[in-house]
């Protein structure tokens, strides 16, 4: 498992990159937008982290911006915590062993979430191309919310 980044959403995308990158000093790797998502999202890293980061090796913050306007509420702004594991497929069937729910499977080949006992989201990502798509996992309903 390799640790990749902590998601926060934001309301304000010029006051936010202001505060992070102008007032605090994070430096933004990239920006992706998201057509079908309706997101924007803008990966920062520490200035001292851009080697590790550009090597994929560094964690990252990403500040996500909902195109669509939300109020967020009762911590609905921190968004999840992400890693990277090598068999997405075995990953899920052992946490389902251990009794955790699959909240979101990864009918993709690609991307899970789980959440914590605190209720923490938790992504999970595929390391490298989503895997083939295949059942049981393709045919597996959302569970709760992610």
């Amino acid at each position: 498992m390799f640790y990749l980044h902590t998601m926060v959403r934001i309301s304000n995308v010029e006051e936010s990159l202001k505060f992070y990158c102008d007032i605090l000093g994070l430096e933004l790797a990239r920006k992706v937008d998201s057509e079908k998502g309706r997101y924007t999202n803008f990966f920062l890293y520490a200035p001292k982290d851009k080697t590790n980061y550009e090597s994929n090796k560094s964690p990252a913050l990403e500040l996500t911006f909902n195109w669509d306007p939300e109020k967020y509420s009762g911590g609905r702004n921190f968004g999840h915590l992400a890693y990277r594991v090598d068999n997405i497929y075995n990953y899920c069937q052992n946490l389902i062993n251990k009794g955790v729910v699959i909240n979101r499977p990864p009918r993709d080949g690609n991307m899970a979430f789980i959440k914590s006992p605190d209720g923490i989201s938790i992504e999970l990502l595929q390391n490298g191309e989503p895997l083939e798509i295949k059942e049981p996992w393709k045919s597996m309903e959302n569970s709760g919310s992610w």
